[in-house]
């Protein structure tokens, strides 16, 4: 594969710094997690010797790194409407509708997300998660409603990045479950990891299994059912619908975690929208906050529930 070549000196200000920081600090448009994946591939070179991650630089080291060529995706673009709920020159902020994936996989190679960003933003996207995922530092679920962030350069990928490691991005979601909770708010906090019976499945309490955290908090009850208000502190796969069915009140309309059957034929999926997303601007440092209006399959849901 084609790479360019990148060099640098270490400075007596960076000695015993590990590899990976020392190269973040100087090129803020690769992020760590990237630059440890150059590392595993042997890419970096100090002093014309591949090293490991865990490798601390000395004064004077000769780092030199290949980065491979920008490879143009085989996904195309599509013209789908966008519902943008904000957009400047590095973010994108869309509030996307049930049934539609992400970015594309094995049996989705369009009418994804990422096909419909690519038309609009003329492929000006962040490079960092690879052709098939370009601009998507996070993902919500098919059929999974709401806000998803899209980064248009790697300069605003790797500060949102960094900010949902750090677990400083709000995000605040609407959900019905199954049974009626008593606490008017609670914390669900059991790591969640791959199920070891499915594949397709996530499960709480497992082996390897990593830390997660969500908050939820009673906005209505109803016979049998209640209208919650989950915010995340962590950002696991299937995380809100894992940890509510783990406490025994599952998302209605999840037949993954939930019953097999739906009492309402219409919600074609969980009854879940990403809401709220709040995070600080890559670039003017200023706090940006959007809402994504519930989708009409949710308001009747509603309506139903209250009469």
């Amino acid at each position: 594969m084609e790479s360019d070549l990148f060099r640098f000196q270490v400075t007596a200000e960076q000695e015993e710094e590990r590899i990976d920081k020392c190269m973040s600090a100087l090129i803020d448009s690769l992020s760590r997690s990237y630059i440890q994946k150059l590392i595993r591939e042997e890419r970096v070179l100090v002093n014309g010797t591949p090293v490991k991650a865990n490798y601390r630089v000395r004064t004077d080291d000769d780092v030199a790194f290949y980065l491979p060529k920008a490879v143009e995706p085989d996904i195309l673009p599509q013209d789908i409407p966008l519902d943008i709920l904000y957009e400047d020159e590095d973010i994108l902020v869309v509030n996307k509708p049930k049934g539609m994936v992400v970015h594309p996989a094995a049996g989705h190679y369009s009418d994804t997300l990422v096909n419909a960003v690519l038309f609009h933003c003329q492929g000006k996207l962040s490079g960092i998660n690879g052709c098939l995922r370009p601009g998507i530092v996070h993902r919500i679920d098919r059929d999974t409603t709401g806000s998803v962030l899209i980064c248009k350069n790697d300069n605003a990928h790797r500060s949102i990045a960094e900010q949902l490691k750090a677990h400083t991005i709000v995000r605040r979601y609407r959900a019905v479950v199954h049974g009626v909770l008593e606490e008017d708010e609670g914390r669900v906090d059991a790591p969640i990891g791959r199920d070891p019976n499915d594949r397709k499945k996530m499960a709480a309490g497992v082996r390897n299994a990593k830390a997660a955290v969500t908050h939820y908090h009673v906005l209505e009850r109803f016979p049998g059912y209640t209208y919650i208000e989950c915010r995340l502190e962590t950002g696991r796969t299937h995380q809100i619908r894992v940890h509510m069915a783990s406490i025994g009140h599952p998302v209605l309309g999840d037949t993954v975690y939930g019953p097999h059957k739906c009492p309402f034929a219409h919600l074609e999926g969980q009854t879940l929208h990403a809401m709220i997303l709040g995070f600080v601007h890559p670039v003017s440092g200023l706090y940006v906050e959007t809402a994504a209006p519930l989708p009409e399959y949710f308001e009747t849901l509603l309506c139903r529930l209250r009469t």
